[in-house]
């Protein structure tokens, strides 16, 4: 079990996600989206994009990771590695009262260590909107865009983080990772 402690506090962990926790996930992964004002209608419209299931969860091409503060479950990610060099962030979720936290950033930061384990060299993200100041902070590169699999006619920013090379917030500030 890879530990990550967040600098913030001393309590958070992230382990491997339990199957059996899948309605779990995907309730605070709703609540996470919602948190960014979005109406009912369209919250009813990315539903299934937002629900996992233990099968999901179990899945070889998938690896989820929960975060903890003690006992509570404060957030999540999941990796869907497409082949042997990318990756994609298929989930990113907090739970909204520990949004600014730095449990996010705590998590990419696993995400990315997870990842170069297995030799990925980019991790491909589909954020949200609202998200797109946190992925670039994170040292991911806006790539383009991509149709919401949810919302006809909405487009979704996509980011793009190397592992193979070091990021351009930790260039730009003389560090090399």
């Amino acid at each position: 079990m890879t530990v990550i402690t967040n600098r913030y506090r001393d309590d958070y962990r992230i382990r491997a996600s339990d199957p059996g926790d899948a309605p779990k996930l995907s309730a605070l992964a709703i609540r996470s989206k919602a948190y960014w004002g979005y109406a009912d209608e369209f919250m009813q419209q990315c539903r299934n994009e937002l629900t996992w299931s233990a099968d999901h969860i179990s899945a070889r091409q998938f690896d989820f990771q929960s975060c903890f503060s003690g006992e509570e479950l404060v957030g999540f990610y999941a990796l869907n590695y497409i082949d042997e060099q990318l990756a994609e962030l298929e989930a990113l979720f907090v739970e909204p009262v520990h949004i600014g936290s730095g449990i996010g950033r705590r998590m990419i930061e696993h995400a990315k260590i997870r990842a170069t384990s297995k030799r990925v060299t980019k991790i491909l993200i589909q954020g949200d909107p609202h998200a797109e100041e946190f992925y670039l902070a994170t040292g991911a590169m806006r790539c383009g865009s991509r149709q919401s699999s949810s919302v006809p006619g909405r487009r979704l920013p996509l980011f793009s983080i190397r592992l193979d090379q070091p990021s351009p917030t930790a260039v730009e500030n003389g560090n090399r990772k």
